[in-house]
């Protein structure tokens, strides 16, 4: 074979090769999916449609053109209620906006211990559009943590909170038979204000019973965490029987030298029977 006719040969075998890629690259392109990031549940088809052009020349033959078109698909129906963003399944976090995928992730970020404890934390997950959270931030409802009702393990699951903490603030709970306010937290050994402002935000103190520290025993009294001591028990018991009652309280001890000011700054925090 002559080298000019093994030249032809092979150009022709190149033409025909990136013929048919040219081809396969085409039809690729005619049915790829674009997703948009802002609209989760919007999806553009991409479909390739032959149209006629208009009449050109003076041949008057009309030719065919393919034009991409970008055809909408029908959208999901999106609804916006309250929602636990640690709670919602699958149906309620479609129902919300998000499409599988991204509800199939908020789902795995919880099942591997994950928690949104601020609507601040929802807004940085990758799963969460910014227009889909913008529209949500209203109905975002995460429930706070009463310190008068929660376990061990829910006390665990606040920001600077651990194994340790979490005992103790159950333990001082039991000891005051009941937090009458969330300041009283910072009253447990090492609980200082910079731990207590990272998570003031997130917890919530219902009603507790009232302590029985004027009605009580004189082993109430002595047990009470912020007493203590029999001696002191036993003035407080004595002060109580030999005056009025109205003059039953916290600034009564104080003036009758019975208690320190720093016990009667613990004391005012206290719900009082």
């Amino acid at each position: 074979m002559k080298a000019s006719t093994r030249t032809g040969v092979i150009s022709l075998a190149f033409l025909v090769l990136g013929f048919q890629l040219a081809l396969f690259v085409h039809k690729a392109a005619v049915a790829r999916i674009v997703a948009n990031r802002d609209r989760p549940d919007t999806v553009f088809v991409v479909a390739g449609r032959e149209e006629p052009s208009e009449v050109t020349g003076s041949s008057g033959r009309h030719s065919g053109k393919a034009r991409m078109i970008y055809e909408q698909a029908p959208q999901r129906r999106v609804e916006s209620f309250r929602f636990n963003p640690n709670t919602a399944g699958m149906p309620e976090l479609q129902r919300l906006g998000f499409s599988e995928k991204q509800a199939q992730s908020i789902l795995n970020y919880r099942e591997k211990g994950g928690r949104f404890r601020r609507k601040a934390d929802f807004a940085k997950s990758f799963a969460v559009p910014d227009s889909v959270y913008r529209r949500l931030e209203p109905y975002i409802d995460i429930p706070k943590i009463d310190i008068n009702k929660a376990d061990s393990a829910t006390f665990d699951s606040l920001p600077g909170i651990g194994g340790w903490f979490a005992r103790r603030m159950v333990e001082y709970r039991e000891q005051l038979r009941g937090y009458s306010c969330p300041e009283q937290l910072m009253e447990i050994y090492h609980f200082d204000r910079e731990k207590y402002d990272g998570l003031k935000d997130l917890i919530t103190c219902s009603a507790s019973e009232p302590y029985p520290f004027w009605s009580g025993s004189l082993e109430d009294i002595r047990m009470h965490p912020h007493v203590r001591r029999y001696d002191t028990a036993r003035a407080i018991v004595l002060y109580r029987d030999n005056t009025a009652a109205e003059q039953h309280n916290v600034e009564g001890l104080l003036s009758a030298g019975i208690i320190t000011e720093e016990q009667a700054v613990k004391l005012r925090r206290c719900r009082l029977d």
